[in-house]
């Protein structure tokens, strides 16, 4: 087994390394001076298992040529299995066509990452479940609920917890984490009348007096949270934080939440946390390194990832 790494999350990919007890591969991943990426894998991979680890984080279209590049340079190179492994896959919103000549980029990307010459993709949190059926090969979707859940356990007094889902469409996730903590489950109604923008308008629960915990996979733009946060203490929350999987946070969203109602922002380390980030008061980090290390190691031991979650 050798593990490799593009550009998108170094320290991610160190943090892996270091649970599995191997060196990050020894490989080359920079531009020449028109910005074209050049690869140059700097150690024999020939017959060898080989993972790729590199989020479709910003820049976003940057990170996906170094995966496919990669992923090319290691089937040139006879590498045995190629197993793309992606804490955050991007473009997972365009899952569907909302509307008449709207692309699916989702399925897009997936074509891309096949064609390139991976045998296997290994990913967390897909923005949807279905995602996996865009693959014609091998995808495990990796679950953070455990990670959050023990996260959780260590910093609030679980009886009084109440899982929010920020929407409907995320009612199967916060389902899932509100079983593990045996806590209550509430649903945020929003109407979205423009991308990027929410306007809440409801709250399905009795969250009087609980401290409120928020689950979703993606953060973006914030708003959506801030809104669900004011909302959720207008009803009476005792507090209100922010689990959320994939940090996107791009524009203001940083100075957003930091300015808004939430006690706590917590987001897993799947795209490398900006200088806004490190420095955010109310925003915190907590590793995935052990998870995807462990799905890695039962990948090439060919071992049950799905028991990862029992």
């Amino acid at each position: 087994m050798k593990v490799f790494a593009g550009n998108s999350n170094r320290i991610l990919a160190e943090s892996i390394c270091n649970y599995l007890n191997i060196p990050v591969g020894n490989a080359t991943v920079r531009r020449f001076a028109d910005q074209e990426i050049f690869v140059e894998i700097k150690e024999n991979v020939r017959g060898e298992d080989v993972f790729i680890i590199q989020s479709t984080s910003y820049p976003a279209n940057d990170h996906l040529m170094e995966l496919l590049i990669m992923t090319d340079a290691a089937r040139r190179a006879s590498a045995q299995r190629i197993t793309a492994v992606l804490p955050y896959f991007g473009y997972a919103r365009q899952d569907r066509k909302p509307g008449p000549r709207t692309p699916i980029s989702a399925k897009l990307v997936s074509n891309l990452i096949t064609e390139a010459g991976a045998n296997r993709v290994l990913t967390l949190d897909l923005h949807a479940g279905q995602i996996q059926g865009f693959f014609d090969i091998p995808t495990d979707n990796l679950f953070a609920v455990p990670i959050l859940a023990r996260d959780i356990k260590d910093h609030y007094d679980v009886s009084n917890v109440m899982v929010v889902s920020p929407d409907t469409g995320g009612v199967v996730r916060a389902r899932a984490l509100a079983k593990r903590l045996d806590a209550l489950l509430a649903i945020v109604d929003k109407r979205r009348d423009r991308p990027g923008e929410s306007e809440v308008m409801n709250v399905i629960g009795d969250v009087d007096g609980k401290d409120c915990i928020l689950i979703d996979d993606i953060v973006d733009s914030g708003g959506t949270l801030c809104n669900a946060a004011e909302a959720l203490l207008k009803n009476g929350a005792t507090s209100v934080t922010a689990y959320i999987t994939h940090g996107v946070l791009s524009g203001g969203a940083v100075a957003r939440v930091t300015s808004s109602k939430l006690t706590e922002l917590v987001i897993t380390d799947s795209i490398q946390p900006t200088t806004a980030v490190q420095n955010a008061h109310n925003i915190r980090v907590i590793s995935t390194a052990s998870l995807i290390g462990e799905a890695i190691n039962r990948t090439a031991s060919e071992s049950s990832v799905s028991s990862l979650f029992d």
